[in-house]
């Protein structure tokens, strides 16, 4: 398979070019920071108006308390309110609002200029306190025109064009003040001559944009891979991180997960080279697979700096992790639904002589696909750093002794624990522990540590679902749910083929395709989410 980080050809646009014909030089995710700022910003800004509105009063009433007007709210103050109003607005626009970034940070040009025009406004609108002196100064609006492009980032162009206009507020607000009445001044060019210092700090807000600009562009091109772009970061942990990738060419999207080799192995540069290998090894053997209900690898490698990568589709939905803890146990009907599913996907495996070894909830993703709802994906979350504990997902692990974990201890088959020969029904009891999972909303043994678990799988009878569960479960049901959680291999379900049947003639009652639609669109708010894009599957060659 070609090496996702080939050199580029050299007509390939370096902006990033992407199948919509459109170019950024400043990374998604960065842009919707800017934008997270903006709101911030204009937050900030309602409360500096608060503050100044009443401060001018005060330190004004000090300075003439015998003038009634800092005693009266006057048009000033109508001019603070309304900015109080726009930036608490822009906050609430920002959190809430779906729009792409872009569109907001363009808002926000909008917003710099509104506020530079209403600070012209308030400085020559009010009386005028001991001796009007003319003279070049330096405004708030200049200001406000350099911090924006400092933290929200446009184009110098962009920035030029809209710090003109900003920084022509303030004397367009004198002009006003002339006419208005409030101020008296003559020759006219007195509004250039007090006002050019602001332009000057237009030229420092366009260099300064530019140089943004440039550091967006070295972010985006470190991360070019090949023919995809990372994206938005979607997850981190100890053994690397998960981006949103978009190919250059195809309006495909795609998740790359890059991992350190160091943390797949000891520090010795054996254990490494041998950890690298075995990455190869089954990542190929995880693209080979063609089920629908696998998630598919496009592509893997190793970057320049030796990290590993792969990337995988994107999926969007949830795992049943998730569905279980927010929305608690399920009927049996869907249980039987999705598992069938979870079987097809080993089928295939099992078929090319693998085994998963780590099937959970956490690692079978449920969402909606084309027209499609409760379409599964099996994933797996399998090369990760040799640790003990419990992971993310709140269930343990346990490292073997080249780095690689075989599994989780909470759905892990007996003849795991013990280091013996596994084969396709290791996979078999696991879809037990998972159906144990959604049915009760409980593993089928709770342990206070990895070896308290591991013991109770070795030995302990699991509680029959019908105890623990509050919906009705056929006696069918149950008596597979406990074959597949034999101790003996031989007492399970022998196949994946073999299990599936048995669901289907569990005598669960039937969950179609119209209970399905009806869950998710009454779960529309979680159902947008994106999954968390897993690691290749731990799949490894039967021995």
């Amino acid at each position: 398979m070609a090496r996702l980080l080939a050199p580029l050809p050299p007509n390939t646009p370096a902006g990033g070019a992407d199948s919509h014909g459109g170019t950024s030089a400043v990374p998604e995710d960065l842009l919707r920071e800017a934008s997270q700022r903006l709101g911030i910003i204009s937050l900030m800004a309602a409360v500096l108006w608060v503050v100044g509105t009443s401060l001018d009063h005060l330190v004004l009433l000090a300075f003439d308390p015998t003038n009634p007007v800092w005693r009266r709210l006057g048009f000033s103050d109508a001019v603070g309110v309304v900015n109080v109003a726009v930036g608490l607005g822009l906050f609430a626009f920002t959190r809430r609002s779906r729009r792409e970034p872009q569109f907001l940070l363009n808002l926000g040009l909008g917003y710099m200029i509104f506020v530079c025009l209403s600070l012209g406004i308030i400085g020559h609108w009010g009386p005028v306190v001991g001796e009007w002196n003319p003279r070049p100064i330096f405004t708030w609006g200049g200001i406000v025109v350099v911090m924006f492009a400092a933290i929200v980032p446009h184009p110098p162009k962009t920035t030029l064009i809209a710090g003109l206009i900003a920084a022509s507020m303030t004397p367009l607000g004198m002009l006003l003040a002339r006419a208005n009445g409030t101020l008296d001044f003559s020759p006219t060019g007195l509004v250039i001559l007090m006002h050019y210092p602001d332009y000057i700090l237009v030229g420092v807000a366009t260099v300064i944009s530019g140089v943004v600009m440039r550091l967006g562009r070295h972010v985006t091109k470190a991360r070019e891979m090949g023919s995809y772009h990372l994206g938005e970061l979607l997850d981190q942990g100890g053994m690397g991180a998960v981006y949103r990738a978009t190919h250059r060419m195809l309006a495909r999207p795609a998740a790359i997960k890059v991992i350190r080799p160091e943390l797949l192995a000891s520090n010795r540069r054996d254990a490494v080279q041998l950890a690298v290998k075995r990455f190869h090894r089954e990542a190929e053997a995880a693209a080979s697979l063609r089920s629908p209900h696998t998630v598919a690898v496009y592509d893997f490698g190793v970057t320049e700096d030796g990290a590993l990568y792969f990337v995988m589709e994107l999926l969007e939905g949830m795992t049943l992790e998730d569905i279980v803890r927010e929305d608690g146990p399920m009927p049996a009907g869907r249980v039987v639904h999705l598992l069938t599913q979870v079987c097809e996907s080993l089928e295939e495996a099992h078929a090319r002589g693998m085994v998963h070894r780590d099937i959970k909830p956490a690692n079978i993703h449920v969402g909606r696909l084309g027209l499609r709802s409760d379409f599964v994906k099996v994933l797996d979350f399998g090369l990760v750093k040799a640790v003990e504990g419990r992971r993310k997902d709140g269930a343990a692990t346990v490292a073997t002794e080249d780095g690689i974990t075989p599994g989780t201890p909470d759905y892990m088959a007996p003849e795991m624990t013990l280091g013996d020969t596994v084969d396709g029904r290791v996979d078999i009891y696991a879809v037990g522990c998972v159906a144990h999972f959604l049915l009760t909303g409980k593993a089928v043994f709770e342990a206070a540590n990895v070896f308290h678990m591991i013991a109770r799988h070795l030995n302990d009878a699991p509680v029959p679902v019908s105890a623990v569960a509050k919906g009705p479960v056929p006696r069918a049901l149950e008596e597979l749910i406990l074959r597949c959680l034999a101790k003996q291999p031989a007492d399970r379900p022998q196949s994946a083929a073999e299990l599936s049947r048995a669901l289907r003639e569990a005598g669960a009652e039937v969950w179609g395709e119209g209970e399905a639609r009806a869950w998710w669109a009454a779960h529309e708010v979680h159902s947008e989410r994106p999954g968390l894009p897993p690691a290749i599957l731990a799949i490894r060659p039967i021995q």
